[in-house]
């Protein structure tokens, strides 16, 4: 291990003291039940025929948009014609 360098949790400066370290502690001891571990967006993936893929592609272009930001504005509009509440 690099002399300058130490161990974020433990600050030992050698592999052997950080051994050490984790010989004595658990990594729940740092874990706060509060704070998420990781932050995560679940999104999914819907087939759509490469034909219109590519006409949405050319539109989004001409917008400046992403694809996935014009397929989603779209959709919403969509469903707001239809009476459907869009939850955001």
């Amino acid at each position: 291990m690099d002399a300058k360098k130490v161990s974020s949790v433990s600050q030992a400066d050698s592999y052997e003291a950080i051994g050490k370290f984790w010989n004595d502690h658990d990594f729940t001891d740092f874990d706060d039940l509060h704070e998420p571990d990781v932050d995560f967006e679940i999104t999914c993936a819907v087939p759509i025929d490469i034909e219109l893929l590519t006409a949405i592609e050319s539109q989004a272009h001409k917008r400046g948009v992403q694809v996935e930001t014009l397929v989603n504005l779209w959709l919403q509009q969509k469903l707001t014609e239809q009476g459907q509440p869009v939850l955001a």
